[in-house]
């Protein structure tokens, strides 16, 4: 049979995802995985370097598929920060259910912590931007070194919480994962609160829902 003379790089990356769902494992070389769908090795290296590459395309692609769908939509355009970024989490988690099993696998093989923050290196990268850019209200202190460090703790804090509910979506068992969603509403909105220095209310609901689901856990 002839090789594919034409190859993209979502040919690789749907290839290389469908592998991973059938085998629930990583192909074994570059070679057999280029000879298993009929293209030449070098194909491969003209988009990525290794598997580990395709895994952080494909976490970039579903923020990058996120973003699409919200700029669409014109209510997501007239929204503050705190609903910006409340419709950004139930589309980003749509995108990850969609995904589950692969998601899964590939963060249950980078369970040291290490491995997985680089694994997500781009995701963190295209969110960290996206935080920056909804302008969210800090102190104003009128100190341009002090503000850059706000910006910076408001960055990491935000990557932060991503990556906890991500972790609480991988736990969760719950059907249509729906204390992922209650996870969400009252994280951020506690997040949000203590931003504004606004009364402690959501704060504390979303503590005393944590020591629900850790009681209930152990």
């Amino acid at each position: 049979m002839a090789k594919k003379k034409t190859l993209s790089e979502n040919d690789i990356i749907s290839s290389y995802m469908d592998f991973v769902l059938e085998h629930n494992e990583n192909p074994k070389s570059v070679y057999a995985f280029a000879k298993a769908n009929n293209f030449e090795e070098s194909k491969f290296y003209q988009f990525f370097g290794s598997f580990e590459a395709i895994d952080k395309r494909v976490f970039k692609a579903f923020f990058d598929n996120t973003l699409s769908v919200l700029e669409k939509s014109e209510d997501y355009k007239s929204f503050d920060a705190r609903n910006k970024l409340l419709s950004f989490y139930f589309t980003f988690f749509e995108n990850l259910t969609a995904n589950r099993s692969y998601v899964v696998h590939a963060l249950d093989r980078h369970k040291n912590g290490l491995k997985s923050l680089t694994l997500l290196s781009e995701l963190k990268q295209s969110f960290t931007s996206y935080i920056e850019g909804l302008n969210i209200e800090t102190l104003d202190i009128k100190q341009e070194q002090i503000d850059k460090i706000q910006r910076r703790a408001l960055r990491e804090s935000a990557w932060l919480q991503l990556l906890l509910t991500m972790k609480f979506w991988m736990d969760d068992t719950s059907a249509s994962f729906e204390k992922t969603d209650i996870f969400i509403e009252k994280s951020v909105n506690a997040s949000f609160d203590v931003l504004n220095i606004a009364p402690l209310k959501s704060v504390i609901d979303f503590g005393k829902f944590i020591f629900k689901e850790r009681m209930h856990t152990n």
